[in-house]
């Protein structure tokens, strides 16, 4: 099964979180089982507005710009939102 077309997962993450690495490891974990995009890990502090809007709510996992999880992983919501193929 390939990867939903065009979508992007982003994880917002800091330095030293250790929920971050949680929630990159759940991502890695489904990823196995699922077909999903690479991760992209991004520092949410890289980005003022991206810190102002997530930065006390991390890990964030962003599909397409979309906060499907927040500060845990919830595979049952990432599953929901991945587009369906046609």
């Amino acid at each position: 099964m390939e990867p939903p077309a065009g979508q992007t997962f982003v994880l917002l993450t800091r330095p030293g979180c250790g929920l971050c690495e949680e929630m990159e490891r759940a991502y890695t974990a489904l990823s196995r089982r699922v077909a999903l995009p690479p991760l992209v890990v991004q520092d949410v502090d890289a980005d003022p507005v991206t810190a102002r809007r997530y930065g006390l709510q991390i890990p964030v996992l962003l599909i397409d710009g979309i906060a499907a999880c927040k500060v845990e992983f919830d595979a049952a919501e990432v599953l929901r939102l991945i587009r369906p193929r046609i």
